[in-house]
């Protein structure tokens, strides 16, 4: 293909994103289709000849390609649906769609400041500026990256740990080494229990800590797991605190952890994935107290705040760590004689190619303003908590899980026939009819492609939708999109309004099942 028709392609192929774009902006259209793999590749073999490459694969028309890109985005299921319930992500910032496909064309690896010069003063701007956010010794000191998503933050915080407790296993490896035991919640994200594995650490000295009935991390019980470890003759090394966990949205008690861990010399991790961007809203940071005490944050923007995925971020408040941490002072990459050496992050990071993925914070941020991030936060949980007052008034049809704490609704769906429903009397059958109402729902409005719905079960309490506040915002900024500078005019007054419209469309896409199921 010739250089001047793949550019043809690529204009045509940014035409049918922007299509894509406004179309979810418009709300039109499917969700998504449940399909096999099978499936899949056949409706992409009627497009672009075969999904298979051949061993002597033939150069294929530039119309079949853009016909397999309407394919994918046709198939995918759209996250900025309205009634895209699924994850904790939604409708892409249209900032933060421009600073990543701007990324994508400057093509720059963040590892050199000569190769991404822009990129690694834009990163420093806005690891200063979060560090400002967190306050106390971030404020004074501080170390961070972009990471690829989450998981990786909390891979860095143990990482870190580990060279801090035993700086010369990097040489001389585990074996033979002291029992490092890691602890984090019962309802921790999964990536403690990964990293610990990857890092020789072993699943088995990843230690899950009782938690209250609101999810939170149980202070009294770390304390007793620390000492049982130390008795057992193993090192303790490390508290994996959750802001904000995954289905719940519950909040460690950071100020508590902080005191045990001092007070045994374990290194204090965040997983702020989710709740960390309350850090941003005066009405709501407090749900982060004590955070400024940890030794280091994973913190991201592409779930609340709505950057498109990926962008996260890792943070410490040990300005000197990262590098001694993860250096391997590559020879071809990294000459103290080039110009700007003293910015290059490569050799801070576990990666040597590492995206661009601070830009698009960066313009989002620019665009809104600390007012106008800040606003995002507080609407969204309002919008929570006003959906979570009509999930108590519905009059019997929903039922919540538990309280809400931050901006997680999670509820049920109650049949007719168990109506009216009280938890405390309620046999275990019917729990577990509840519970199979709930997947029999995820499953045909996914077959169906008219929504998009996450179940969870917990704690023996059967299968229920946990609501996030990404959703929320998705339908938010569709209704408010005319006003100026996105979220500075929205005013409280709307918020309950905006709640019913979340209900009503959940309420909707229960219509779209036989009724018999809902019986």
């Amino acid at each position: 293909m010739a250089e001047s028709t793949r550019m043809m392609v690529l204009k045509q192929g940014v035409e049918l994103l922007l299509e894509h774009l406004e179309e979810q902006q418009r709300g039109r259209g499917r969700v998504g289709r449940r399909e096999t793999p099978e499936k899949m590749a056949s409706r992409i073999h009627a497009t672009a000849e075969q999904l298979h490459l051949e061993d002597l694969q033939e150069p294929c028309d530039a119309s079949m390609l853009l016909d397999a890109c309407r394919v994918v985005l046709d198939t995918n299921p759209k996250s900025g649906h309205p009634l895209f319930f699924n994850q904790l992500y939604g409708k892409p910032d249209e900032l933060g769609v421009l600073g990543d496909w701007l990324v994508v064309a400057a093509n720059a690896h963040v590892h050199t400041y000569e190769a991404a010069p822009a990129f690694v003063v834009v990163e420093k701007e806005i690891l200063d500026k979060l560090a400002r956010t967190i306050g106390g010794e971030y404020e004074k000191e501080h170390d961070g990256l972009f990471v690829p998503g989450g998981s990786m933050g909390n891979f860095y915080g143990m990482l870190m740990a580990r060279h801090h407790a035993q700086p010369n296993l990097r040489k001389t490896g585990l074996h033979g080494g002291p029992a490092l035991v890691a602890f984090s919640s019962e309802q921790s994200h999964y990536s403690y229990t990964k990293a610990a594995a990857v890092l020789g650490i072993g699943t088995d000295n990843m230690i899950a800590v009782k938690c209250d009935e609101h999810g939170s991390m149980v202070p009294e019980e770390l304390e007793k797991a620390v000492v049982r470890a130390q008795q057992d003759g193993k090192h303790p090394f490390f508290v994996g605190a959750t802001a904000g966990t995954t289905v719940t949205g519950a909040y460690d008690p950071l100020p508590s952890l902080h005191m045990i861990c001092k007070k045994h010399k374990l290194w204090m991790h965040v997983d702020g994935v989710w709740g960390g961007p309350v850090l941003l809203s005066r009405r709501h940071r407090h749900l982060m107290a004590g955070a400024e005490h940890a030794d280091s944050i994973a913190w991201c923007a592409h779930k609340l705040l709505g950057a498109p995925t990926q962008c996260a971020a890792f943070i410490t408040k040990h300005g000197n760590h990262l590098l001694p941490c993860n250096a391997s002072a590559a020879s071809y990459l990294f000459q103290p004689e080039k110009c700007g050496a003293a910015f290059d992050p490569g050799d801070k990071s576990f990666m040597c190619g590492r995206r661009a993925d601070m830009f698009k914070l960066w313009l989002m941020w620019k665009h809104v303003g600390d007012l106008g991030m800040e606003k995002i936060v507080d609407v969204t949980i309002s919008m929570a908590a006003a959906f979570e007052e009509l999930i108590l008034g519905s009059e019997g049809k929903f039922h919540l899980v538990q309280p809400r704490t931050y901006a997680n609704v999670c509820f049920w769906y109650i049949p007719r026939s168990l109506r009216p429903f009280r938890r405390e009397n309620a046999s275990a059958t019917e729990m577990e009819e509840i519970g199979s109402i709930t997947s029999l729902l995820k499953g045909k409005l996914h077959e169906a492609g008219d929504a998009m719905i996450n179940y969870q079960s917990m704690d023996g309490v059967p299968n229920f939708f946990p609501s996030y506040s990404a959703v929320i915002v998705t339908l938010m900024s569709k209704i408010c999109s005319k006003c100026l500078n996105g979220w500075i005019l929205w005013e409280k007054r709307f918020d309950s309004s905006l709640a019913g419209v979340y209900l009503n469309s959940f309420a909707l896409v229960l219509k779209a099942v036989p009724s018999a199921y809902l019986a």
